[in-house]
């Protein structure tokens, strides 16, 4: 991942010749910088969180005592929480990839098991593209290509020369313009982002800036100790593709162009909350415990149990040491409250049915609505993870000169539910089925199929089973009347099933009848008289 760029906001620089380099950081990187770090800061948690210094001071606390409360303050990292679950309700069923003439290639392989050179496969990729997403509400992923040049393509294969992908969080793109195309597209046509490579000759504190437009490519060198320090030109190239090879990637878009929607933001303030809720109780707790002595200056007092207090003869009795101790009373009401903020985070979050512990003292309408919440935002999700992709994969077919023609499917319906409930019902629905007089083999079905779709784990395991139950639960065509006697009797019996729900299910009996009646010279004959051996 990138690193984190400090200082340089809202500045046009030069290269020092007097010539003007339009370079300038976007006004939204001004505006959203900080935000975008507490936002990185809240999902890392530990000693990056601690950096921020999102503790509140106390009135007339100095800075020791400060950062001695820091160190000490607990954390609970509702963030990575909330972020990897999404996660992993997004890819529990894998999505499905058309890679159209892409497919079978020895590119497309390459990139599928290293898509960043990097080791990474394309679906850890993508699991961390949607992470970052998550965390700053946008990323943007780089399809590149470098820049050697051999004489064939296969020379070009055994040296695994091919397109690859990187991910820029917000805090490494500087600077990015929009515009609308005659065919009603927005398209990039600027992007300067901070170089995450580094280089031999790169110098303490020298920071990479890359610039891309359709035109050209440029690369210039900031050495990040003075924002107003001149840049310096490193090389200027064309841009062979012809277009900036970028894709935003959005959690959620948002009002601004170029600015997502953190999953997170609302849950960021309520855990930063938390947090001094925490350090206010271990301070309670701490001050209950051990109680201060106050005592004037010439009293001689040591610490511990059966400690020697030593007063002065003539101290006025009004001066006399004593003990300052909280009650604790207000402990209670911190827990009370911290509980509460537990409870308001899984709501913004849409999991208050998945990840608290109370979720069993929820109706199941409660659940139930909690849980379609939850699987729409998780849609919204798909959806821009399934574009991102095809962007991706348009970019890729355009460095090898080719027009993508594949297609990517996210899942679009989750299915989270509480599978315990749902079992239970249905095991109700079930028994009562068996008990009634007036049960139907319709009923039985529904019974079944929602039990498939409990018990499945994907779509192609669903739809092994509903084949196999319907191969359990077939009805062959009768072939004789015999025949037709006997699995009636059965139907009847055993099933339940009434005259309609049989002629639905054998529609071939009709031949029966008619036949039979045929050939005694009659309209009609019953199946029970033909067992009987009468007309």
């Amino acid at each position: 991942m990138a690193q984190d760029i400090y200082g340089l906001t809202g500045n046009t620089f030069t290269d020092g010749s007097g010539k003007n380099i339009q370079l300038p950081i976007h006004q939204d990187y001004d505006a959203y910088i900080n935000h975008w770090k507490f936002l990185k800061r809240s999902y890392l948690g530990g000693a990056e969180y601690k950096r921020g210094q999102y503790l509140k001071r106390y009135q007339y606390e100095n800075d020791g005592e400060y950062l001695t409360r820091l160190s000490h303050a607990a954390e609970d990292n509702h963030c990575r929480s909330i972020i990897h679950t999404y996660n992993a309700f997004l890819y529990r069923q894998q999505p499905k990839r058309d890679y159209g003439w892409l497919e079978g290639s020895p590119e497309i392989e390459q990139f599928l098991k290293d898509a960043d050179l990097e080791g990474q496969s394309w679906e850890a990729f993508m699991r961390d593209v949607n992470i970052q997403s998550s965390i700053y509400g946008h990323c943007v992923v780089l399809v590149d290509r470098p820049e050697i040049q051999v004489g064939t393509r296969a020379a070009e294969l055994e040296q695994g020369i091919r397109p690859f992908c990187q991910i820029y969080t917000p805090e490494n793109i500087l600077n990015w313009k929009f515009i609308r195309q005659p065919n009603g597209h927005y398209e990039i046509t600027e992007l300067m982002l901070l170089e995450q490579d580094e280089r031999p000759y790169q110098r303490q504190g020298e920071f990479y800036i890359r610039k891309w437009t359709p035109e050209t490519i440029e690369l210039y060198s900031y050495t990040g100790d003075d924002p107003k320090q001149p840049m310096k030109e490193i090389e200027i190239k064309p841009n062979n593709l012809g277009k900036v090879p970028a894709v935003w990637v959005y959690a959620q878009k948002g009002p601004i162009r170029g600015i997502g929607v953190s999953d997170i933001s609302g849950v960021a303030q309520s855990q930063r909350f938390l947090a001094n809720l925490y350090s206010e109780a271990e301070q309670l707790v701490s001050l209950t415990n051990h109680p201060s002595l106050v005592k004037t200056r010439s009293v001689s007092a040591q610490a511990g149990a059966g400690a020697i207090i030593d007063m002065p003869e003539e101290l006025d009795p009004n001066l006399k040491p004593y003990l300052l101790q909280p009650n604790g009373g207000n402990l209670e009401a911190i827990l009370k409250t911290m509980d509460e903020t537990v409870k308001s985070i899984d709501r913004m979050a849409h999991m208050g049915s998945i990840r608290a512990i109370e979720t069993r003292q929820m109706s199941g309408i409660a659940m139930q609505s909690e849980f379609l919440m939850l699987d729409a935002k998780l849609c919204e999700k798909a959806k821009n993870l399934e574009l991102s992709e095809e962007q991706i994969f348009r970019l890729f077919s355009l460095w090898q000169g080719q027009a993508w023609d594949g297609e990517i499917k996210y899942p679009m319906a989750f299915h989270i539910r509480d599978k315990n409930l749902d079992m239970d019902i249905i095991n109700k629905a079930a028994s009562a089925q068996r008990d009634s007089a007036t049960a139907t083999p319709n009923v039985k079905s529904i019974i079944d199929q929602k039990t498939i779709e409990l018990l499945a784990r994907d779509e192609d395991e669903m739809e092994e089973m509903q084949n196999q139950m319907a191969d359990d639960g077939a009805h062959p065509e009768m072939e004789s009347p015999q025949a037709m006697i006997q699995h009636m009797r059965e139907m009847i019996e055993k099933d339940g099933l009434t005259n309609e729900e049989i002629m639905e299910l054998h529609p071939e009996i009709s031949r029966f009848f008619t036949n039979t009646g045929a050939a005694n010279g009659q309209t009609e004959t019953s199946p029970q008289g033909q067992e009987n051996g009468t007309t």
